[in-house]
């Protein structure tokens, strides 16, 4: 029977450092220009627990500066942590007079951590009658887990409230007793405290050996019963292992004292309190607090007492820590109803027709490869009402579009949703195209704050400070409607952020309408020649262990070419390629490409070794892969089109990612010619922005050097390097044009002189004298830069021509490697940004003229300045005028676009 005291003891830095990085892309900044996504966070966290399980004792641990005794037995523990961020440091006085407002306790002690004296205070607390619950997201308070301590993680990003006894850690871990988390640890190691462990053991190594050892020690005893690289590796790291052990076990013998009375929760002091809150701005934390109104928020979900699923923010307040039953739905609170039968699908559309915007939400099997199918719809126009609709057998497919398709696709209706696109291409493919304007609140918030999360989960608990039930949720009625009933609410709140934003106009006229290009396209797929993608495969294998065997010729033996630790071992003391070579955390030596790039001159092995490695992933990820992306929906591959990823706005994609697909080696660019027409009636168009962004800094800084250049179609590096290196036109020499060609691009992503010397192999003074002649003759890029920094500085953020922002909430650092990386994205991302508008808009328009047409020819794909088609062949000419055109076309800049045209029967031939 569980106690009725229940104490609560915080890990105050580990929910701080959560805090942190929940906000670390999208900070709250308040309206004196206060960053409080710290002392938000971890208020936000404190209060889950204070007003959701009402602990009738609780405390908060904090870590002191200084030394403690496990760095006295091991020198560099957590040596190799960061430096504190700046907003922690911040935060950490904030966090502590909110506790003490709270009248909560702050416990600490010097020479120890916060996990000690929480492990001490629980053993203690334990013995008089309570339960114990040690809040935080740290695993390693598994191993002080027992029948009345239990390891209590909060809920995070769309995550539930995790509560751990004996038997979920055993689980969790695989291991026979909560003992066994501290030999896991010193097995495996743990990176975020540098405990070293053994190299190479991961968990599942870990459990297997203690299932059979029971303890490191007994592991050790027995190395030598151990087979293979397992036996090496105890054998060498045996008692580092030990050591770690030790290092990663709480200690529970700090001197201090468990006080019942001291650690009663009596209620917050408002006076103390309010002042605070209103000074960092937290009216709606204030309102949760304190009991006033606050603004209207989400549907609350009725949750009997007990249930484990009230702690994902719907239940009860007084809902005690319990394993619970599964939640049940109150039809009072909120109205989801399931459509049984035909009947009832045609009352809904009647009341559809009434509405001037509806919400969808849906719901697919996990299926791969474009050959998913919908299985169930939501529809809200109503807040606290939606329409749950099963789709899962072809005849309700059937029923649902003959009675729907056309409120689908009337245009005076509005749709909304989050990730809209997947539910338009879902229902396309049952045969019901989603048409009208829509609203994507993930697209949405990307344009609010583009390097943040955009998942629903941490949108609804942002803005309507709701959490949302998870996907594990068994009632997919409950769970879909609720969904398309909170994306409406949401919809209210972010218009009025992007109105502040003056960005409604980039969503309404750009963004919006690209999901239905990007769906269009995605629909569409492109074939793949797999015949030539094997034969591809098989000379890559050839080449492959030609290569290994050159490798292992110049080594003088045979290894794993595969193994940086085995490779580096070859490199580095049997070649002693250099005197001090490079080495990881781990401790092994670094042999990542750029290791190996500053290395090719010094040895042939190096060359070879960097093939290798190009010709294994090329086989791996693209060749091998390719054809099992293959959709047996129509036999072509689908890539996803990401919308909402690159802050820059630029488009990414997935599985297969086109970014990525190689173009600069010979090898690589052959993975294009196994992209090919869709039949023998079209051809393969590729349409290419030259030289873009170049063309939009000119035109940003007004150079009328490089403008003149640009308009009288002259070589832009030819006329930098007769600039730069003082000669004329003709006198420019291949080597010159190549130096020019590395600092055009390079100054806009802000090179270094030492950048520049490392990418052309010259000297740093070399570098440096090019870059300052540079600048002498073209002042205007300069002007251009420092006038992007400046602005930057005052407004922490940039903007594109459309309006797009990326924040640069760091350029006024005191760090200057932080302030540094701002400021050079202070220069790049509008320019960056710029080139996504330009080849967006471009997009949208050729879609509209291609269906306006009601042509043929498709447009299938998109890649980085690169618009891909399928051509029919009595199309080729009118298809190839007007491409050109539009994107020729799609803004007016001070520089004429130029677009190169190229058609074959595949994409390597057409490029």
């Amino acid at each position: 029977m569980s106690n009725t005291k229940r104490l609560f003891l915080l890990d105050a830095y580990a929910l701080i450092y959560r805090a942190h990085f929940a906000f670390t892309k999208t900070p709250r900044i308040n309206s004196k220009g206060i960053n409080t996504s710290v002392a938000f966070g971890f208020t936000n966290t404190l209060l889950e627990v204070l007003q959701k399980q009402r602990p009738t004792h609780i405390a908060v641990a904090f870590d002191m500066p200084g030394k403690t005794f496990r760095d006295e037995i091991f020198a560099a523990y957590k040596a190799t942590r960061q430096e504190t961020p700046e907003d922690i440091r911040a935060g950490i006085p904030i966090c502590k007079q909110i506790i003490r407002g709270f009248n909560i306790p702050i416990l600490e002690m010097e020479g120890y951590e916060a996990d000690d004296i929480i492990g001490t205070i629980s053993r203690q607390a334990c013995t008089k009658d309570f339960d114990v619950y040690m809040m935080t997201p740290d695993k390693d308070f598994g191993q002080l887990v027992n029948e009345c301590v239990f390891l209590y993680k909060p809920a995070y990003m769309g995550n539930a409230v995790d509560v751990l006894g004996p038997k979920e850690v055993c689980e969790k871990w695989d291991i026979e007793n909560v003992s066994q988390v501290i030999d896991i640890l010193g097995l495996q190691g743990d990176t975020s405290d540098n405990i070293p462990g053994i190299p190479g053991f991961g968990p599942k190594t870990a459990a297997t050996l203690l299932k059979q050892y029971k303890t490191v020690e007994n592991i050790v005893a027995h190395a030598n019963d151990l087979k293979g690289k397992q036996k090496e590796l105890v054998l060498q790291y045996g008692d580092q292992a030990i050591l770690s052990k030790k290092l990663a076990t709480i200690y529970t013998e700090v001197p201090i004292e468990f006080n019942e009375d001291t650690l009663a929760y009596a209620g917050p002091n408002a006076d103390v309190l309010k002042p605070i809150f209103n000074d960092l701005e937290f009216k709606t934390i204030s309102a949760r607090v304190f009991g006033e109104a606050a603004p209207a928020s989400a549907p609350v979900r009725a949750t009997p007492q007990g249930s484990q699923l009230s702690m994902f923010g719907g239940g009860g307040e007084n809902t005690p820590v319990d394993d619970g039953v599964k939640k049940n739905f109150d039809a009072s609170i909120v109205q989801y109803t399931r459509i049984e039968n035909e009947g009832q699908l045609a009352a809904l559309l009647e009341k559809v027709k009434e509405q001037s915007v509806i919400a969808l939400d849906s719901l697919m099997d996990d299926a791969t490869n474009f050959d998913y199918q919908l299985k169930a719809l939501s529809i809200s126009f109503k807040e606290r009402e939606a329409y749950f609709i099963p789709l899962g057998n072809e005849e309700d497919s059937k029923q649902f579009v003959k009675i729907f398709a056309d409120a689908l696709k009337n245009d005076a209706l509005a749709k909304t949703g989050h990730n809209l696109k997947v539910t338009m291409l879902a229902l396309k493919k049952i045969g019901a195209e989603v048409k009208g304007t829509l609203f994507d609140t993930m697209v949405a918030h990307y344009l609010i704050e583009p390097e943040a999360s955009h998942d629903i989960f941490t949108l609804c608990s942002q803005y309507l400070q709701y959490d949302l039930l998870p996907e594990s949720h068994q009632d997919l009625r409950e769970r879909l409607c609720e969904r398309a009933d909170l994306v409406l609410q949401l919809q209210a709140k972010l218009k009025r952020d992007l109105e502040e934003r003056r960005q409604v106009r980039l969503l309404r006229d750009t963004e919006m309408p690209l999901i239905k290009v990007l769906a269009a396209m995605e629909y569409e797929g492109v074939k793949v020649d797999v015949n030539a993608l094997g034969k591809m495969s098989e000379e890559l294998r050839s080449e492959i262990e030609k290569v290994q065997r050159d490798v292992y010729a110049m080594a003088g033996s045979e290894f794993n070419i595969g193994s940086p630790k085995q490779l580096g071992e070859v490199l580095f003391e049997k070649m002693k390629l250099i005197d001090k070579p490079k080495k990881t955390k781990s401790g092994q030596y670094a042999t990542g490409e750029d290791v190996l790039l500053s290395l090719a001159s010094k040895h042939e092995i190096v060359q070879k070794i960097l093939d290798y490695r190009e010709f294994d992933k090329l086989r791996s990820t693209y060749v091998e892969a390719l054809p099992k992306m293959i959709s047996k929906f129509d036999g072509r591959i689908h890539t996803d089109y990401r919308q909402a990823v690159a802050a820059t706005g630029r488009l990414s994609s997935n599985n297969p990612n086109l970014q990525n697909i190689p173009i600069r080696t010979a090898k690589g660019k052959l993975i294009r010619k196994a992209f090919v027409a869709r039949g023998e009636d079209f051809h393969f168009m590729s349409a290419d922005y030259s030289q873009i962004e170049l063309r939009i800094a000119a035109s940003f800084a007004k150079d009328e050097i490089m403008i003149e250049a640009f308009r009288n179609k002259r070589d832009i590096h030819t006329t930098t390097a007769a600039k730069v290196f003082k000669v004329p036109l003709e006198h420019v020499t291949p080597d010159m044009r190549r130096k020019a060609k590395e600092v055009n691009f390079g100054i806009l992503y802000g090179s270094t002189a030492f950048g520049l010397s490392q990418n052309l192999g010259i000297s740093r003074t070399e570098a440096q004298e090019i870059i300052q002649s540079y600048f002498t003759e073209f002042p205007s890029i300069k002007r251009y830069m420092d006038d992007a920094i400046n602005a930057a500085r005052e407004k922490e953020f940039v903007e594109t021509i459309l309006g797009r922002r990326r924040y640069l909430r760091d350029i006024n650092s005191r760090n200057i490697t932080t302030r540094g990386f701002a400021e050079r994205n202070a220069i790049n991302a509008p320019i960056q940004g710029s080139a996504a508008d330009i080849i967006k808009i471009a997009m949208i328009n050729i879609h509209r003229w291609l269906n306006k047409e009601n042509l043929k020819s498709k447009m299938i794909m998109q890649v980085h300045d690169e618009l891909v088609f399928d051509v029919h062949k009595d199309e080729v000419d009118v298809v190839k005028e007007n491409v050109a055109f539009l994107m020729k076309h799609a803004v007016n800049l001070e520089v004429p676009m130029e677009v190169e045209v190229g058609i074959a029967t595949n994409w390597l031939d057409a490029h």
